[in-house]
């Protein structure tokens, strides 16, 4: 039971948490009364935590998805004044731009042949550890980090259709020059890789519209075939977050900053410690986006056996901080976002977006379990309410250990059998750990979203085969 005793309602699905203590800000969590009551105490700590640090704008957030993580909690979103905030590697995470991406067709599911989830399992690499059978060379590597899409384009993996349906165009403004040789070697075997835990690459169906002409301007189309796939910067994000808060930690007296929790440990945005960091997680940023470009160009050939074009509805980051301008108290403020397992929601006429999508607003993709639906939204007022963030899926209820103690593989795969959901995984634990019953009901979730009017939904989708690392 959550326990705060400035913890107060504010709305059908919406808690503040006032000012206390070390806190500069409020903290606000978009929550729902069942919500709440399955949230722990450290992930309701951790936002408050996210409250105290220096330079932080508006209200520390947490989304519907939340639950504990490192430093900020999952589902945790933090905005900092450019010029005199403060970066955090914990408010975006170890897997540095761990994001999805949602392929589509105009093929009917019903046409989807069997023996594709053993072709796909085979055409990509995964589980901990896995790696492509070539790692790239130094040069080569570097390439990828620099110009993320415009290398995978360059180089027959993406066409300019995928750049313009990528968040950024699938390119941020990186350097090399701080990363570690050991984040380099990691990175250099890893591209095209989907790796373990909660990743996947999922065959779904679009079993309902709720926005049809929105639907239909993006090409989906009920009963029709898509992949969804969902990895990050693998073992080369991983390295830099850890470089960097070592780092940081050492920083800490010289900058004089008050930490509440190590895990928080950050420097001033602007310091050199910071502009390192930060261009260093965008070389991890530019490595994600290639590699689910990757594994997209993999799954491509895989459909195109059976002559299905798959086709890039988007490309979102849920692990990254970006440098965005929003009206805060009246003025605008240039401040530094950091989502922890939170997307954007842009809506229409946001002018970060790619041109594709700027009459439309952004699709925002979410996913569920893999026993459970997922859905594609559309931002609202999230730029007014959340600093352009939402729930990045249904966030976990359940540990992995928790999971691995309470379910069995027999139970877990015939809970998947009897919805005719087939799964293929690197490992056997690896399906327990990911089972439904730990994560959240994704439709909470999403109706917290569009109560708070931060999104709504466009299309759900129904998992037909799932591959995990």
């Amino acid at each position: 039971m959550v326990e705060s005793s400035a913890l107060s309602k504010a709305g059908e699905a919406k808690y503040i948490i006032k000012k206390e203590g070390k806190m500069k800000t409020d903290a606000m969590l978009f929550l729902t009364d069942k919500l709440l009551a399955g949230v722990e105490q450290e992930a309701i700590d951790q936002i408050k935590n996210v409250a105290t640090l220096p330079g932080i704008l508006g209200n520390a957030l947490a989304m519907p998805d939340m639950h504990s993580g490192y430093g900020f909690p999952i589902g945790g979103v933090g905005s900092f004044d450019w010029n005199e905030g403060v970066v955090s590697p914990g408010g975006i995470g170890f897997d540095i731009n761990c994001g999805i991406r949602l392929l589509y067709s105009n093929i009917n599911a019903s046409e989807l042949k069997k023996d594709v989830l053993k072709k796909l399992f085979s055409a990509i690499p995964s589980g901990v550890g896995s790696e492509t059978k070539d790692k790239l060379d130094p040069k080569e590597f570097e390439n990828v980090a620099l110009e993320g899409i415009e290398w995978a384009i360059n180089n027959g993996f993406a066409t300019a259709e995928d750049k313009q349906h990528t968040e950024d165009y699938g390119r941020l403004d990186a350097s090399v020059d701080s990363l570690s040789a050991r984040a380099i070697a990691r990175g250099r075997k890893q591209i095209g890789t989907l790796g373990s835990g909660n990743h996947f690459t999922e065959v779904q169906v679009i079993d309902k519209i709720f926005e049809p002409e929105l639907a239909k301007k993006w090409g989906l189309k009920e009963g029709n075939l898509c992949v969804m796939i969902h990895t990050g910067s693998r073992g080369f994000g991983h390295q830099i977050a850890t470089d960097f808060i070592k780092v940081f930690l050492d920083a800490n007296t010289k900058y004089k900053i008050d930490l509440i929790d190590p895990q928080l440990a950050c420097v001033p945005i602007k310091s050199k410690e910071g502009t390192e960091y930060l261009q260093s997680m965008n070389a991890a940023a530019n490595f994600a986006y290639v590699n689910r470009q990757m594994i997209t160009h993999n799954a491509r050939d895989v459909f195109s056996e059976y002559g299905i074009e798959m086709k890039l509805l988007y490309d979102v980051a849920h692990n990254i901080a970006k440098k965005e301008t929003y009206v805060v108290d009246g003025k605008k403020k240039d401040v530094l976002v950091h989502r922890k397992g939170a997307t954007r929601a842009f809506s229409a006429g946001n002018k970060l977006l790619p041109e594709t999508y700027i009459s439309t607003g952004q699709p925002v993709i979410l996913p569920g379990s893999m026993g459970t639906y997922s859905y594609v939204l559309v931002g609202l007022d999230a730029e007014k309410l959340s600093f352009g963030s939402v729930a990045h899926g249904a966030g976990r209820v359940m540990s992995r250990h928790g999971a691995l103690k309470s379910l069995t593989l027999e139970q877990v795969e015939k809970k998947l059998k009897d919805k005719n959901i087939s799964i293929l995984s690197a490992t056997r634990k690896g399906i327990v750990e990911e089972a439904p019953e730990a994560y959240k009901d994704v439709d909470d979730v999403v109706s917290a979203l569009q109560i708070n009017k931060l999104a709504k939904p466009v299309v759900r989708l129904k998992p037909l085969m799932v591959m995990k690392g």
